[in-house]
């Protein structure tokens, strides 16, 4: 990269999260300033403000320049057309609108021409949408059951985090940032408080119940198990644990939990560990609840989901073998004799 560029690239990239500047309106206050940028901050997630400002910097890396105009939005989508995702240039052609109106500046990357452009690399370059695997609920009894053989605070740690985030339904950055102060005992199981999640910024709180289990599986005595074992009274509940047994003070990182889940389900010998994720998680726990028998409005309440399209995708996904048309052709035979 020509060095004469950077100046160009530190200037625009100290640009982002800063707030649009203020016309006719007098003269704000430095005070004022930062309080309208902490509330412009607020007004978007952590992790979309992260991708945002990887997406700017991937096109700064490449050689784009900011402010951008369409000829230069164009060339920067036919270069990566073969080799990115389409959404993840979609999600960068966002990255890109978004710099440019709240910087105050003509918004090229909404041109029809450029969204144009990535309908047409969509069609040519599009590949299907890469799942992560449900995990079964039989699957995590067998997970369950393995970490049972190891006497080991992290086995409990372990056997705690998956069942919570399994019956809870939560996403990985919700269950890692779960508190002592966040639960609360009763006589039926334990209720968890999110004071915010990815359905909940503006933090209204969302409550969810896990009843004891009578099986293998019981996340709310996993989790009392695990706080003693650790000595945690308040704080995070979900800590790293070295080689050595020693619990940290910190809350697990959310990416912590992929690891978790991946190491606890080769030790179960489960055969499809590649397909797994977080998400494996939440997407169990539909499928599962769908299969047991529950309803729609149950299993949507649980997981925290925004959209009934997607709880309804996964509960066919867990159906597409029974109520299924070639089936019932297939079946035709035995029905008839």
């Amino acid at each position: 990269m020509p060095e004469n560029t950077i100046p160009e690239i530190t200037s625009a990239l100290s640009q982002l999260g800063k707030p649009p500047q203020l016309r006719n309106v007098g003269t704000p206050s430095t005070v004022e300033l930062q309080e309208h940028a902490t509330l412009l901050a607020a007004a978007t997630s952590d992790n979309t403000r992260r991708a945002y400002r990887s997406a700017i910097q991937h096109f700064l890396a490449w050689g784009g320049a900011l402010p951008a105009d369409e000829p230069a939005i164009i060339h920067y989508l036919l270069a990566h057309a073969a080799a990115l995702n389409p959404r993840t240039l979609a999600l960068r052609l966002t990255a890109l609108s978004q710099w440019h109106v709240h910087q105050g500046f003509p918004d090229p990357a909404s041109l029809p021409t450029v969204r144009k452009t990535l309908t047409g690399i969509s069609r040519v370059h599009g590949k299907p949408k890469k799942k992560a695997k449900a995990l079964p609920v039989e699957d995590l009894e067998r997970i369950i059951v393995a970490l049972e053989q190891f006497d080991t605070v992290k086995a409990k740690r372990d056997s705690a985090l998956l069942q919570i985030g399994f019956f809870g339904g939560f996403r990985r950055s919700e269950v890692a940032s779960l508190e002592v102060e966040f639960i609360k005992w009763q006589a039926e199981g334990i209720a968890i408080t999110l004071p915010r999640s990815k359905t909940d910024q503006e933090g209204e709180g969302i409550v969810k119940a896990i009843p004891y289990g009578d099986d293998v599986c019981c996340p709310a005595t996993a989790l009392r198990t695990w706080l003693a074992a650790a000595g945690i009274t308040s704080g995070p509940i979900f800590r790293r644990v070295d080689k050595w047994g020693k619990i940290g003070a910190d809350a697990l990182h959310e990416s912590s939990v992929n690891t978790i889940l991946a190491e606890c389900a080769r030790r179960a010998q489960l055969d499809y560990v590649p397909e797994l994720s977080s998400h494996s998680l939440r997407r169990g726990m539909a499928t599962s609840a769908h299969r047991a028998g529950a309803d729609f409005r149950d299993i949507k309440r649980q997981g925290g989901w925004r959209h009934d399209g997607t709880v309804q995708g996964y509960i066919e996904e867990a159906s597409q073998f029974e109520e299924n048309a070639a089936g019932s052709l297939l079946r035709r035979n035995s029905n008839n004799k």
